[in-house]
């Protein structure tokens, strides 16, 4: 499960990583985010509250996204009424319920952190999971509705070694930081088949850098409740 997403907006790592990976026509959109804030937490659509987005979810070299983060949503006049079914991730990708989306509707949600979470005793753990330097880059899908509003989920894959020891059942779909997977994420594949790039990058999870990984009270606070651990890019 990916449910917490941080980013920092005024954050240079965030501006560099976008012009490595070649979304450099993005950047102004990233930049307009910090005159509000400078820090904004993702959290899902819990509660049915629609107004709970993912901002600036990229679905092209030159364009953003504002998506309410749970797949299963319906337009009711200017807004969205959230569904029943769990679906702010994004796994069994084999299912037809995700099948088309995951082909044609892939989008890019930039990430300073991340927050996942493990049981323990009659509780859970919480990890916030910050890369030692640079951004993240984690995959999405989107669908867009008749009142032109918009509904996402994150792609999690199953877990690695490592990984699952601060979550059990999956891992966020991290994206290489290289400017031809991205361009290949972002590019629909039209024809019933995902692009070779594409189903690597979901087949084989992995961490792209360096994660500084530490037990919190709870996310938005960060405040450690346990010792700082390092988890190595593979």
């Amino acid at each position: 499960m990916c449910g917490f997403i941080q980013r920092i907006t005024d954050s240079p790592e965030v501006i560099a990583l976008l012009e490595e990976v070649g979304l450099t026509e993005t950047i102004p959109l990233f930049v307009n985010e910090s005159s509000t804030s400078n820090v904004i937490n993702f959290y899902p659509a819990f509660g049915k509250a629609a107004e709970r987005q993912i901002t600036n979810a990229i679905v092209s070299d030159d364009s953003t996204i504002d998506a309410t983060w749970w797949f299963d949503a319906k337009p009711v006049e200017n807004t969205l009424e959230v569904g029943n079914r769990t679906t702010f991730n994004a796994r069994n990708l084999e299912s037809p319920y995700w099948g088309k989306f995951i082909r044609e509707r892939r989008a890019i949600v930039v990430a300073t952190a991340v927050g996942e979470s493990n049981p323990i005793g009659k509780g859970k753990a919480h990890y916030l999971m910050k890369p030692t330097s640079g951004a993240l880059l984690i995959g999405a899908v989107y669908r867009r509705f008749s009142n032109g509003l918009y509904s996402c989920a994150v792609v999690t894959r199953p877990p690695i070694d490592g990984f699952s020891q601060y979550h059990e059942k999956s891992i966020p779909c991290f994206l290489p930081h290289d400017k031809h997977a991205i361009n290949a994420w972002l590019t629909a594949d039209t024809k019933g088949a995902l692009n070779n790039e594409v189903e690597y990058i979901l087949n084989n999870p992995r961490i792209y850098t360096d994660l500084e990984v530490t037990q919190v009270k709870t996310f938005k606070s960060a405040e450690a409740v346990g010792e700082v651990n390092m988890l190595k890019a593979d």
